[in-house]
């Protein structure tokens, strides 16, 4: 369990798939979550049936269970209909294995679900800190998603709009076929349309949810407090959060209110979001002492800041009370060039990437990590295969034209501090 919880999260499913293995035999293991904003879905084994499986198909398995629940049945996935097992966890997570045989009746459900269990606790905590290695990771993958929907879109709709033309000529003379093929196309074209607004409502939160849930997270941390606390509610009609700034602005807000709750006198606090429609806008006043730790806090807040493009001002008069106000862009940076590539490499690919693209060598790049040079090593030899590249300087080079090189190094300066 501890080699499954520990590694980078968008391999999370390959590591419970080998440690299922024993248990339960599959062809093909996904994990469903609707807390992962860029990936909701984390898929092992079989690529003819974890590549075709669709989020429609995940829901309803999920809505034929009951929270809590395990059931084996025969059920649509991956694009045909398939003998499965499924678990549906306490915190509303999917596990779906596609079994290699059927399954026997001292099939071990009870120990698959605690597995899992364990794992899907693992994720959501992951989510929760909103670590800057998973915010990054997040955008990433949420940004490609928006850029292929977009592009397959455009193309889709371009080529039905063409057969809806020919179909609708008046030099066919079938009629009947032709109504046929019309209603077939049309039907194709509000398939497609929808696409984008379902991966919309998987991956972003309306702002006075996000702001509920903020609420939520924060009882459990003033219950044994006599505090007041003043919530400012953000406009109903503000612009929808992207999933990953949902999760960074609750876990920065938690943080920041542990500062002031540090301090020997609270008696109040004033929370306040906003959404001006380009950012979403903080604000975490007190009127205590004005003794908040201002270092601590910026190290804490900089590496999910850095990573969102967001910044932070503090303000704090001894007598007087304490100020905090963040904002957060709601849409990345510009792209920078190659940086496409960079969605394919896993946390460690991007530090080891980070490191040629300041020119070191493997010896270096061990030392500075904690890590072996074969391991070195072997993260050099993936990253080159994914960003389809011959040599380090290569890879290196698209690092530094990726804004890598800069966001690592403050990374590992932030994190070295904590």
């Amino acid at each position: 369990m501890r080699a499954v919880m520990s590694g980078p999260l968008p391999e999370v499913a390959l590591r419970l798939s080998r440690c299922l293995s024993r248990l339960s035999p599959h062809q093909a293991l996904v994990i469903f979550t609707l807390e992962c904003a860029g990936r909701p879905r984390k898929v092992a084994g079989d690529p003819d049936i974890v590549g075709r499986v669709t989020i429609e198909e995940l829901e309803e398995i999920k809505n034929s269970i009951v929270i809590g629940g395990v059931r084996e049945a025969t059920a649509r996935f991956g694009g045909d209909t398939r003998r499965i097992l499924a678990v549906r966890d306490q915190v509303d997570m999917l596990l779906v294995l596609v079994p290699k045989s059927p399954q026997s009746d001292r099939s071990p459900h009870d120990e698959i679900a605690a597995t899992f269990g364990i794992v899907a606790e693992s994720i959501r905590q992951q989510v929760v800190q909103a670590s800057p290695d998973y915010l990054a990771e997040s955008r990433a993958a949420s940004s490609e998603r928006a850029r292929t929907i977009a592009e397959l879109t455009e193309l889709h709709e371009a080529t039905l709009s063409s057969i809806l033309g020919t179909l609708r000529s008046n030099d066919l003379d079938d009629r009947r076929s032709r109504i046929i093929a019309s209603e077939t196309a049309v039907a194709a074209l509000l398939a497609l349309q929808s696409v984008g607004p379902t991966n919309q409502a998987l991956s972003e939160e309306a702002v006075t949810t996000a702001f509920a849930r903020l609420k939520g997270e924060l009882r459990p941390l003033l219950r044994h407090r006599d505090v007041e606390v003043d919530y400012v509610e953000p406009p109903a009609d503000g612009r929808p959060l992207p999933g990953e700034i949902a999760h960074a602005a609750r876990a920065m807000v938690r943080s920041v209110v542990l500062a002031f709750g540090a301090q020997p006198v609270l008696t109040r606090l004033r929370i306040a979001w906003h959404c001006d429609g380009e950012n979403v806008l903080i604000e975490v006043r007190d009127a205590g002492p004005g003794t908040i730790d201002r270092n601590a806090i910026t190290r804490q807040l900089s590496g999910r800041l850095h990573t969102l493009g967001g910044r932070v001002d503090i303000e704090s008069i001894v007598s007087w009370g304490s100020r905090v106000f963040l904002s957060i862009p709601l849409d990345p940076p510009a792209a920078r060039p190659d940086e496409h590539l960079l969605s394919a490499l896993n946390p460690r690919e991007r530090e080891v990437l980070a490191h040629l693209a300041g020119g070191k060598r493997n010896r270096a790049i061990a030392d500075d990590l904690g890590i072996s040079e074969s391991t070195v090593k072997f993260h050099v030899a993936s990253l080159l295969k994914k960003l389809d590249v011959t040599n380090r300087s290569e890879a290196g080079a698209i690092g530094v034209r990726a804004g890598i090189a800069h966001y690592n190094t403050n990374f590992a300066s932030v994190r070295s501090q904590r």
